[in-house]
């Protein structure tokens, strides 16, 4: 497969930025790039050090890797590398190559007004240690698109029956602790909105659900008091303002996701969710990594364009070896055409 090169019209293009170098985001960008699975026309806008990238392909290309992307087949914003990067091992030059590399894919998504924006994975710890401390790409997303609040959706395509899992978080990279004070009447409000938005492309009258806080989701009070002090009320509220949308919950967190269990093994139902709120970061991507790992996108909502990624790490352990899948790369890539044009 090769791709054109820059067309007059710009909004319709994909950017990509390839994450840490030291990590598996060229490899699985150039694995995924040349995938039949994805879609004609997207004339890809690469943005990462070409060097860097020529060196991986002639190293894949070596180790006998299949359905290889030739970057001179590519349109490359070249933001070189200035010191040598070692594969699995991140660095701050690693950290501060990804951090630029985003910040520029931005720019270009946010000139052309492009239909997406595709990132490769990097590492929050070689982040820091560049200087740059967020949380995540998420964050640091939102803040360049000047965004109030961006949201975390992961979604995935059942390859055994086409069915969509959907899992929004409420709350993010915080940690574990701070999550009870973190979660509002308020941002659980304005999550499941974002959350029925999304659904509503799919489907004209969603299920959504929602998960407790705590075991059994406080079993009345007796294993913790959110529940019942403002979360049911929260939900209350919205559902006497949303009639047209099915919303259950907080349902027990170790439950919560069984029913979609069985919808990404079987096929969808009648009661099948569309939607699942989770309210920290875990809770939602345990679930969600367990049944899709593959297939997972993270999605990030309430920006100016949309973003995917996958939904695995930099693979440092395995970076080099050749061995990446990508299929999660491709889930990504194509989530964000499919999504972007519906």
């Amino acid at each position: 497969m090769s791709f054109s090169h820059p067309s007059s019209d710009a909004t319709h293009r994909l950017v990509i930025a390839l994450g840490d170098p030291a990590g598996i985001g060229m490899e699985v960008t150039l694995k995924a790039l040349a995938d039949p699975r994805l879609p004609d026309g997207l004339n890809p806008l690469v943005v990462g050090c070409r060097k860097t990238l020529e060196q991986t392909y002639t190293r894949l290309k070596a180790q006998q890797c299949p359905l290889l992307m030739d970057p001179s087949n590519l349109d490359i914003d070249d933001l070189p590398i200035h010191d040598a990067i070692t594969p699995g091992r991140p660095s701050p030059e690693s950290g501060a190559s990804s951090f630029r590399w985003l910040s520029h894919a931005v720019s270009r998504v946010k000139e052309a007004q492009t239909l997406a924006l595709v990132t490769a994975p990097i590492a929050k710890h070689a982040w820091h240690a560049a200087g740059h401390d967020y949380p995540g790409q998420t964050e640091r997303l939102a803040e360049l698109d000047n965004a109030r609040q961006a949201s975390m959706l992961f979604t995935a395509v059942s390859p055994n029956h086409g069915w969509r899992l959907n899992t929004l978080l409420a709350t993010t990279h915080i940690p574990l602790q701070e999550v009870p004070t973190a979660l509002t009447p308020d941002l659980i409000l304005r999550k499941l909105d974002v959350l029925s938005e999304f659904c509503l492309r799919f489907n004209p009258n969603p299920r959504l659900l929602v998960a407790g806080l705590n075991p059994h989701a406080g079993e009345q009070g007796r294993l913790g008091s959110e529940e019942t002090n403002w979360l049911i009320p929260a939900l209350h509220q919205w559902q006497h303002n949303h009639p047209h949308i099915y919303l259950s919950g907080p349902l027990p967190p170790d439950t919560c996701w069984l029913s979609a269990a069985k919808a990404w093994q079987q096929g969808g139902q009648a009661e099948s969710p569309d939607g699942i709120l989770a309210l920290y970061h875990d809770q939602g991507l345990i679930p969600m990594k367990l049944m899709a790992f593959d297939e997972a996108v993270n999605t990030t909502l309430g920006l100016s364009f949309l973003r995917t990624s996958p939904d695995h790490g930099t693979g440092f352990d395995i970076a080099g070896q050749g061995v990446a899948r990508s299929t999660s790369m491709v889930a990504a890539i194509r989530a964000a055409w499919e999504l972007s044009r519906a």
